[in-house]
C-alpha cells in the first residue's frame, strides 16, 4: 500500500471473502450532475458491498446537508448494513476518490479504528475487470458501539476561534473562483467567497487519476498553497465532504488534523454573523 489509509486493488480482491472485512460503497455526487449514488450502485458495486447514503445517514433534524448524525441514529445505520465492532472496512466510491474519504471521516468519528479507503475506487476496480454484482445487499444485522470524538469534529465556535487566534490553519476545500467569491455557490441563498484568515486548497489538486498524490507530491502541493504541514489544520468546503477529501491528504502528508468543519460553507455563507472577505487566498 503507498498510503497508510489504502487498500489496493490487489488487496481487496484477495480478502473479498473474509470474514471479518466490510465493503462499502459511498458514492455520492453533487446536485448538478444529476448522478444518483444509489441508483448506481444497484446496478453495479463490488460483491458484498453494502450502501453508504451520507444523505440518510445523517442528522435529519438541521437545514445543513449530510451533517454527522447523532450517536444513536448512527448506531442504528451501521447495524442494519451489517457493519459492526471489531470489523474492518474498506470504502469506496464510483468516482476514484471523493465521498469515499467522507465515510472514512465519519467512522473514524465514531471510534472504529480498522477503516481503509480503496485505491483508485470502483473505476479502478472496474477497467482491471474485477468481477461486479448488482441488485440490493443484504446484510446480517450488527451491533456497532459509537464512540464520538468531539476533536474530530470543529463546529462553528472552533473555526471562528482558530481563525481569531491561529492556533489551526484553516484550509478551504472548494474550487478557486468559489473561494475568491468570483463564482456563485451551487446552493441557493449562500455569500460568495471565504473566511477571512483561510487558505484555500481546492481538493481536485491533491488527486491524480481519481486517485490521492503520492506523499511527495501531496507535501508539494500543500505548501504551494501556504500550508505548514507542522501547524495543525481544520478543513473545510461547501458541506463537509470535499474537506474530508483534503482532511485525508493533509494526514497522508504527515501533517496534523485539527477538525473538520461540518457545516462548512453551507452554515456559514448562510449567516449574518460571518463575515466573508473575496479575492486571494490570505483572505
Amino acid at each position: 500500500m503507498s498510503h497508510a489509509n489504502f487498500v489496493t486493488t490487489d488487496w481487496l480482491d484477495a480478502h473479498l471473502g473474509d470474514p471479518d472485512l466490510r465493503v462499502i460503497d459511498a458514492s455520492w455526487h453533487l446536485p448538478t450532475t444529476a448522478r444518483k449514488g444509489d441508483a448506481e450502485y444497484l446496478g453495479a458495486h463490488i460483491p458484498g458491498a453494502v450502501f453508504f447514503n451520507i444523505d440518510t445517514i445523517a442528522d435529519r433534524s438541521t437545514y445543513l446537508p449530510h451533517m454527522l448524525p447523532k450517536p444513536e441514529a448512527f448506531a442504528r445505520a451501521m447495524g442494519e448494513l451489517g457493519l459492526g465492532d471489531g470489523m474492518r472496512f474498506v470504502i469506496y466510491d464510483s468516482l476514484g476518490l471523493f465521498a469515499a474519504a467522507r465515510v472514512w471521516w465519519t467512522l473514524r468519528a465514531y471510534g472504529a479504528k480498522d477503516v481503509f479507503i480503496l485505491e483508485g475506487g470502483l473505476p479502478k476496480w472496474t477497467h482491471e475487470g474485477r468481477s461486479i454484482e448488482a441488485g440490493e445487499a443484504k446484510p446480517k444485522p450488527a451491533t456497532f458501539t459509537p464512540k464520538l470524538k468531539d476533536s474530530v469534529v470543529a463546529q462553528l465556535i472552533d473555526v471562528k476561534t482558530a481563525l481569531e487566534s491561529g492556533a489551526a490553519q484553516v484550509v478551504d476545500a472548494r474550487p478557486a473562483e468559489r473561494f475568491a467569491g468570483r463564482a456563485a455557490e451551487p446552493r441557493p441563498g449562500l455569500k460568495s467567497g471565504h473566511m477571512p484568515g483561510s487558505l484555500n486548497l481546492p481538493y481536485g489538486e491533491v488527486l491524480e487519476h481519481g486517485r490521492l498524490k503520492s506523499k511527495a507530491a501531496l507535501a508539494e502541493t500543500i505548501a504551494a498553497h501556504g500550508i505548514d504541514l507542522t501547524k495543525p489544520v481544520m478543513t473545510t468546503c461547501g458541506s463537509g465532504v470535499s474537506a474530508a477529501v483534503i482532511a485525508l491528504a493533509i494526514e497522508e502528508a504527515g501533517g496534523e488534523i485539527a477538525g473538520l468543519y461540518d457545516g462548512s460553507w453551507s452554515e456559514w455563507g448562510g449567516r449574518e454573523d460571518c463575515p466573508v472577505a473575496t479575492g486571494s487566498a490570505k483572505g
